[in-house]
């Protein structure tokens, strides 16, 4: 991590963090350390529970729509959210979706975090692994190995939402569920092709705030 935080630093502030590739990690690590994430991207995801699939990666022609300008309240302070990716066909999606909020409540969700390659998806679970005692198992409660998370997958592309006052759930997720948004998103989501990824009572933590895209028929869609 002393070798890979600074990189992926400088590739935050340039807005390219989330399409990091392996090869430009690896280029970064001595052969022992290569070895050692090699090993670590063949777990097993069934063995280790949570998150237990795999998932496609995104298609070579797979257009990325760049989200560079969303701003959050801090502290009582704007501030801008780091740059995300989200593929042109789930961004439609949302889009139209936050037309529908916006109509019905006035309000609307951010993109705190869209698509991440599997080379990202790799450094933030091994970012995360502190906070939960360095047990992959417990770590993949909350963060999928790379190769299973949505957040990779544009097949079922998530989306962790945020307000613009900041509120995301993450330490707290009862409080993004007490959310008139979360309710919104419960009644009407379905409509616009998002489904809740890690309702109560699943192998993975709970997260009100992150929310998967599938396609569907262009006739189904609301064009409210």
């Amino acid at each position: 991590m002393q070798a890979l935080v600074p990189f992926v630093d400088r590739r935050k502030a340039e807005g390219t963090a989330p399409l990091i590739t392996f090869e430009e990690l690896y280029a970064l690590l001595t052969p022992e350390q290569k070895t050692f994430l090699e090993e670590f991207r063949a777990i097993n995801p069934a063995a280790v529970g949570g998150s237990s699939r795999r998932l496609p990666p995104p298609a070579q022609d797979t257009r990325f729509i760049r989200l560079d300008r969303q701003m959050v309240l801090r502290d009582g302070k704007a501030e801008r959210l780091d740059t995300q990716f989200l593929p042109a066909a789930a961004y439609g999606a949302y889009e139209r979706m936050m037309v529908a909020m916006e109509q019905d409540l006035g309000k609307h969700l951010l993109v705190e975090s869209g698509y991440r390659s599997p080379a990202y998806q790799l450094y933030l679970f091994l970012f995360y692994m502190p906070k939960h005692g360095y047990s992959v198992r417990e770590t993949n409660r909350h963060v999928a190995l790379p190769g299973c998370s949505e957040h990779g997958s544009p097949v079922f592309q998530a989306i962790d939402f945020i307000t613009p006052e900041g509120i995301n759930g993450e330490d707290r997720p009862g409080e993004f569920e007490e959310l008139q948004e979360y309710g919104w998103l419960n009644a009407r989501a379905k409509e616009f092709g998002f489904h809740l990824s890690y309702p109560r009572g699943g192998d993975s933590a709970f997260e009100p705030w992150h929310w998967h895209y599938e396609s569907i028929p262009e006739t189904a869609r609301s064009t409210s």
